[in-house]
């Protein structure tokens, strides 16, 4: 299965969420899974695709033709699919992609899972959503979007296709059923 892992390329103040990146890592490669990613070498980003492979794993990066991020770029994964644009990359690894994880990260992060979550509203995906809620980091994400549906702006039903967890074995079970229905 190809598990995309969107997260940032900072590692954040807190060591916990490096460990959190090396324990979605490790057990994308226990699994024989194959880790999509955004192609960098640093922060986050560095710690799970480093992860992956230490254990063997495969690790397919996704990178734009944008200097800022080319400069970070990981040469030592198994692959790596160069892109014209940011939209291009998110495109790209929604397509490879049979569920999705957003460890903690910035901005980029935010916007690449909020597309994931605004296709499984809108029935373009059916893959697997996991926000891996590292210190609660997507507590406040959970409570907007809890918010957007008592407000009307979104159905009830649609924060069940969302997984908010840092339990490595609930993530696994709802991923491993998530590709059996």
């Amino acid at each position: 299965m190809n598990i995309a892992v969107y997260c940032g390329a900072a590692k954040g103040k807190d060591p916990v969420y490096e460990e959190a990146a090396r324990t979605v890592g490790k057990w994308i490669a226990e699994n024989g899974h194959t880790l999509i990613y955004g192609g960098g070498n640093v922060g986050l980003m560095g710690v799970v695709a480093n992860t992956v492979l230490e254990l063997g794993g495969k690790v397919i990066g996704v990178i734009p033709d944008i200097l800022f991020i080319r400069e970070q770029r990981h040469d030592g994964i198994t692959e790596i699919i160069d892109t014209h644009s940011m939209s291009e990359r998110r495109n790209k690894m929604i397509e490879l992609s049979d569920a999705f994880i957003a460890l903690p990260g910035g901005p980029g992060t935010l916007d690449e899972i909020s597309e994931i979550i605004m296709f499984i509203r809108i029935r373009e995906l059916n893959e697997p959503c996991v926000l891996y809620n590292t210190k609660e980091f997507y507590e406040p994400l959970r409570a907007m979007l809890l918010l957007m549906g008592q407000e009307g702006f979104m159905e009830k039903d649609d924060m069940n296709k969302i997984l908010f967890s840092d339990d490595i074995d609930e993530v696994a079970a709802y991923i491993t059923k998530g590709n059996k229905e």
